[in-house]
């Protein structure tokens, strides 16, 4: 499995990635080129939970403006 969502507004980029590797997965939130969240994942349903999460914030991003690249 693997996401990556980007959205933006005046100039900035949020992105929201999920990759897999031999070991799990890693979670990724990210404004710019700044990381704001990283964390590596061996529990699928802990990466369900991320991914929740994400959407939860992406929709709240629209809602103020952002737009989905």
């Amino acid at each position: 499995m693997s996401l990556d969502r980007h959205l933006i507004s005046n100039g900035h980029v949020r992105r929201f990635v999920v990759t897999s590797d031999l070991k799990g997965w890693e979670v990724r939130e990210e404004e710019d080129s700044a990381v704001l969240r990283r964390a590596h994942r061996d529990d699928w349903h802990r990466v369900e939970r991320d991914v929740q999460l994400f959407e939860i914030k992406a929709l709240t991003l629209k809602r103020d403006g952002w737009i989905e690249d």
